[in-house]
């Protein structure tokens, strides 16, 4: 009789297991965009509102990058953040940066350094703020300095703008991340070398990594801004 291994047909249903899983998910996806498209024509068909259709764009545009298709997600993602703008809708457009950001476009990185910029200029959500700063520390080598600001005004936003579970999950999640930073970049291993390292880095102070951070930004985007940052700031309330 022939020998079975039976850890051989636990990998095999493992793996057909994880297909299934895998198909099911993506039939779930395809649904869920029908369904979203069948939306956007009945709002066109009814003259909805700019900022409906907007949202209905940004969600198709994030159902896209999920399966896999960022590029049939950019121009949805990117009609939605131009809406957002005009109607100062800053969280939503820190959103479609995001989702643009994720589409793995040519020009996404640009639209990461301007999530980013929109997330610290106004306030909303930290956990958005957070996962667009993140993004920047998974795109730096490990011997940039960008990633250590990033990972600070993670941590920085997280203790100013969130408040009671969500601010002990974000400051928890941030610290790690700033850690992971720290032991790549300038190989701290204790809480002596962590607080140097801070210091060379000028990382204690708003004041100064803030600055840098603009720095991170410019490279990212490159002078090919989307909206005009002179004008958003000159309605802000402290100029």
């Amino acid at each position: 009789m022939k020998h079975f291994d039976f850890n051989q047909i636990q990998l095999r249903d493992t793996a057909a297991d994880s297909v299934i899983n895998r198909s099911a998910e993506e039939a779930a996806l395809e649904s869920h965009l029908q369904a979203l498209q069948d939306r956007y024509q009945d709002l066109e068909r009814s003259a909805a509102s700019a900022q409906d259709i907007a949202d209905i764009k940004l969600q198709m545009a994030r159902t896209l990058v999920n399966l896999g298709r960022g590029a049939e997600a950019w121009p949805s993602g990117r009609e939605a953040l131009d809406t957002f703008i005009r109607s100062q809708d800053f969280e939503s457009a820190a959103d479609a940066c995001d989702v643009l950001f994720q589409s793995d476009q040519p020009d996404s990185l640009s639209a990461l350094g301007q999530g980013i910029w929109l997330t610290v200029t106004y306030p909303m959500d930290p956990e958005l703020s957070v996962e667009l700063l993140t993004h920047v520390v998974n795109e730096t080598p490990d011997d940039a300095d960008g990633a250590a600001v990033a990972a600070t005004t993670a941590l920085f936003l997280a203790d100013i703008r969130a408040t009671g579970q969500q601010r002990e999950n974000l400051m928890f999640f941030a610290t790690q991340i700033l850690g992971g930073v720290a032991r790549r970049h300038g190989d701290v291993s204790d809480q002596e070398a962590f607080d140097l390292w801070m210091e060379r880095l000028e990382l204690k102070e708003p004041d100064k990594f803030l600055v840098r951070l603009r720095n991170v930004v410019d490279v990212l985007v490159q002078d090919d801004w989307w909206f005009d940052r002179e004008s958003l700031q000159a309605q802000l309330p402290v100029n």
